[in-house]
């Protein structure tokens, strides 16, 4: 559950280290509250490399790719990741980066985000 003033990891390699969650976009109208795992937040990068293609302060659109807090799928399982973490996008949604680092969820599948998943070393 991400929601506003969440502090999430940047999980590529587009020179971002963290960012904080200042917005969650949702479909389907209504204001959502929270974000779970495939879901796009407009964000504030707030650490980031000297010389990398992302600046600090620099307002961006992620999509989260882990999430700490459990939660369940339809086949009955859990998951839960140890922090959260999130892949900077355009807005075209393809991810800004070249590189995922570490696992990301496979619930990226049905949201349509397969670039980021054809990029990631693992799927769980």
């Amino acid at each position: 559950m991400i929601q506003p003033q969440t502090r999430l990891v940047v999980a590529d390699n587009t020179g971002a280290k963290s960012i904080m969650c200042i917005r969650v976009l949702g479909g389907g109208g209504g204001n959502p509250k929270y974000a779970g795992v495939g879901d796009v937040i407009v964000a504030s990068v707030k650490q980031a490399q000297p010389g990398g293609a992302v600046k600090r302060g620099e307002v961006v659109r992620a999509v989260i790719v882990r999430q700490a807090k459990e939660y369940g799928r339809p086949d009955g399982s859990h998951i839960r990741f140890d922090y959260n973490a999130a892949v900077l996008i355009n807005p075209q949604g393809n991810p800004r980066g070249t590189r995922i680092f570490g696992p990301v969820a496979r619930e990226l599948r049905e949201k349509n985000f397969m670039r980021i998943v054809s990029l990631a070393p693992e799927v769980l």
